[in-house]
């Protein structure tokens, strides 16, 4: 699917992991009423307790019995003004003719299996589970796609990411200004796996170390032959390090342990240090900035271009879609009696 219909499915509130968090209501038995009409519709005071039952037992569960009647309140008009907004959509869609078939629904539930990574069975279960109604579930996610096709003729044709944008976004948020004197540093470390007060037989302590010196020194060709070190370290670094791409942050000369600072105040921003050996294993460091300072990168413009376009694609969409569906409210006939 394409990174902007992608986008476009996150912005109905009625979600895929909204409607699992859907349960059996808790505010007992309801005097069903007309709590608003939208045009030539009506929303019913139990359509607002089916769509919201999860919620509403959750502040049973976890508000305070003095807060709880407002609590209730609050989220019911939270849920009606959404309930609001679905109806505007579909009255929209149809006056343009945008139909939702059943086979869309399915694609669109397949889609969700992929991007969870669970089986139909798996997804059948838990909305059982969790009491949700098959049909509602597919209401809801047949309300996602005609929002999806309105705003493809509606909004997205008037979003345009320029390129002076992503840079700004990129300078702002990719890149970091290291001040004079400090060196900011990326770490991988290959262990031979000797832990404190082991005591290995000095032939198999041999072979351990061997074997985590061809490992450093194969990965090591691999940084000084231009490859993403941060990645790199996530897949072959021992330290915990490894975590943030074996990120240490910014040093002085006076903080580092003897070892690094051998390796890395004699390097020149972006070059990779010879290995070393410590107590437990080996290390090496790229250098991203010296004692001189200067701006850093966090991650290349190449690699992260896209995904800051779709970031602020997505901010856009929200803007565009709270704008455009403010006219549609204006334009409607709206009363509310909840």
């Amino acid at each position: 699917m394409h990174a902007n219909q992608k986008t476009l499915l996150l912005i109905l509130p009625a979600c895929f992991f909204y409607l699992l968090s859907l349960s059996a209501t808790v505010t007992g038995e309801v005097v069903d009423r007309v709590v608003a009409e939208v045009n030539n519709e009506v929303i019913t005071l139990s359509e607002v307790e089916e769509e919201g039952k999860g919620q509403f037992r959750q502040i049973a569960l976890e508000v305070p019995s003095e807060d709880r009647l407002n609590a209730i309140e609050q989220l019911r008009e939270k849920i009606l003004r959404s309930l609001i907004d679905q109806k505007l959509i579909r009255q929209e869609a149809a006056k343009q003719g945008i139909i939702v078939t059943s086979e869309e629904i399915d694609g669109m539930i397949e889609q969700m299996l992929l991007a969870n990574n669970i089986t139909r069975e798996q997804l059948t279960a838990d909305l059982e589970t969790n009491g949700i109604d098959q049909d509602m579930f597919r209401r809801n996610l047949e309300s996602q796609i005609y929002q999806r096709k309105l705003l493809s003729r509606e909004v997205t044709s008037r979003i345009v990411i320029t390129e002076e944008a992503i840079l700004d976004y990129y300078d702002t948020n990719y890149t970091e200004l290291i001040p004079e004197g400090g060196y900011y540093i990326l770490q991988i470390g290959i262990s031979w796996g000797e832990m404190e007060g082991e005591n290995l037989d000095p032939a198999v302590l041999e072979e351990r170390k061997l074997s985590a010196r061809e490992r450093a020194e194969r990965v090591h060709k691999l940084a000084q032959s231009g490859n993403d070190f941060r990645e790199l370290a996530r897949k072959f670094s021992d330290l915990p390090s490894k975590a943030d791409g074996g990120d240490l942050g910014v040093f002085e000369e006076e903080e580092m342990a003897s070892y690094m600072r051998r390796a890395v105040t004699s390097l020149n921003p972006g070059q990779v240090s010879a290995i070393i050996e410590t107590e437990v294993g080996y290390q090496f460091f790229k250098l991203l900035s010296s004692k001189e300072g200067g701006i850093v990168t966090v991650a290349p413009y190449s690699e992260v271009k896209e995904e800051i376009r779709e970031k602020l694609y997505d901010q856009e969409l929200r803007k565009e879609f709270e704008e455009w569906i403010e006219e549609i409210r204006s334009d409607a006939y709206i009363r509310t009696s909840l």
